[in-house]
């Protein structure tokens, strides 16, 4: 019996194999409308993507060696302006950018291979390590570009595109939604990303983020793998803020950035029956610096703020990254409730102390590097100084930029460095003499000031 019930089987399944065969144009999804609509889109958004060759110099055993790297990037000004990541320029020597490559032939001409893009020289005109973006300049004129849409209309499961050249492979495209909206990697960090599960992997940086209808709404940046390839969690930077980023490098060569002096919590009902406050969400001044901005236009501690431009101020977190992108000279009205009163105040946006990008404009990599650390860096003199708040010491070295190392607690910019393991480092060249006397694999311990604290950090040298 049970060979027959197997003969019966194996005879039913050609039927049923058959039986699933769904005739072309017979019910079932037709995908061809969706296809040829991102084909098109496709051939829209190429020509305005670029390749990224980077020449230049990376720490490697203790010493600065020549290397050869590659990103993506966007054409977004017809007079050969390009965003890409900063990441993708740093310690550059020298900056080329491969054009996409046009069709050529004879009328009619169906080849699927197309002739290779021109390179072309280019020239950085300034970086911003805070946002990890960079303005590239092209001496070319009338090239394609793409508009920059508005990030904060994306929604998750949006369909998006990520173009770029992931592993070299140049004007390559991959298709996926948008995953969340406005996402912080650090909780306390102001800059946010679009997240997507359309394949980026190394190469794609500083290529776009594109929606439906061509525009940009992205920057691709960095990806979280363990694998080292996508896993389908991929970031990029948003078109709101890469446009504010892009116009300002395009003007000045450099990113201002603005706050109104106040520090701010969210609203809790714990927090809101503690203080009276006539809600329990939304947004509490819980400092108004004195001499600031806010304090100023008649802010006080304790105001709950309503509405930023207009626009409703659910928490903290949300407040802080509106204001992120302004620009210092503006002004922003706020809207606040005290006691039982509505009140309404406009606020000019002041310059953020301690920008960490004051120092971007004074280091090279031929003089500044030390490459045990992997930062540029510039001996503590009086004009540097300036630029410092009070400082313990007279003499040190200055953290101008620092490459995103995975410690727990990296250097940054602006932190003073003023011993290695004990030693005091007077300047550049010290510092780098007293890292090379160090045996390989010696724990190296630096003694850093940072926003007025001192602290010992615990570093791995290259």
């Amino acid at each position: 019996m049970a060979h027959c019930s197997r003969l019966l089987l194996a005879s039913l399944l050609p039927v049923a194999a058959a039986a699933q065969v769904v005739a072309p144009g017979r019910g079932g999804p037709d995908l061809s409308g969706l296809s040829r609509d991102l084909q098109s889109l496709s051939e829209r958004i190429k020509p305005a993507v670029v390749q990224v060759l980077v020449t230049g110099y990376a720490p490697a055993d203790g010493q600065l060696v020549k290397q050869r790297a590659s990103g993506s990037g966007v054409i977004l000004d017809s007079d050969g302006y390009v965003i890409t990541n900063a990441h993708v320029v740093q310690g550059a020597r020298r900056v080329q950018v491969a054009l996409a490559g046009l069709a050529s032939g004879p009328p009619g001409a169906r080849s699927i291979l197309k002739a290779p893009g021109r390179v072309v020289g280019a020239v950085v005109v300034g970086t911003d390590l805070e946002t990890d973006l960079a303005v590239l300049k092209l001496d070319e004129k009338g090239l394609p570009f793409l508009p920059l849409g508005d990030s904060e209309a994306l929604r998750p499961g949006e369909l998006v595109l990520a173009f770029g050249s992931p592993l070299g492979l140049e004007n390559s495209v991959t298709l996926g939604v948008v995953s969340a909206v406005a996402r912080q990697v650090r909780p306390d960090d102001r800059m946010i990303y679009v997240q997507t599960d359309a394949s980026i992997n190394p190469g794609n940086s500083g290529g776009p983020l594109v929606d439906g209808q061509g525009r940009v709404v992205g920057i691709n940046t960095f990806i979280y793998s363990q694998s080292g390839g996508s896993e389908g969690i991929g970031f990029a930077a948003p078109s709101n803020i890469v446009r504010n980023v892009f116009d300002q490098i395009r003007r000045t060569g450099r990113v201002h950035r603005g706050e109104i002096g106040v520090r701010v919590q969210t609203v809790t009902p714990a927090l809101a029956a503690g203080l009276g406050l006539r809600q329990d969400w939304g947004v509490v001044l819980s400092d108004v610096p004195p001499d600031g901005a806010a304090a100023r236009a008649g802010l006080r501690i304790g105001d709950v703020v309503l509405k930023l431009d207009g626009k409703v101020m659910e928490n903290a977190r949300q407040l802080e990254v509106d204001l992120y992108p302004r620009v210092p000279g503006g002004s922003v009205s706020l809207e606040v409730l005290r006691g039982a009163e509505r009140l309404a105040y406009v606020v000019t946006i002041a310059e953020r102390a301690g920008d960490p990008e004051r120092f971007a404009d004074r280091v090279s990599p031929d003089r500044n590097a030390v490459a045990r650390l992997g930062v540029l860096a510039l001996d503590l003199d009086d004009a540097v100084a300036q630029l410092l708040p009070p400082l313990r010491a007279r003499a040190g070295v200055v953290v101008a930029t620092a490459g995103g190392r995975a410690e727990p607690d990296p250097l940054l910019p602006g932190d003073v460095i003023y011993s290695v393991n004990q030693e005091p480092v007077s300047g550049v060249e010290r510092l780098r003499e007293v890292l090379a006397q160090l045996k390989a694999g010696s724990p190296v311990v630096l003694q850093v000031e940072r926003g007025g604290e001192l602290r010992f950090l615990v570093i791995e040298p290259e």
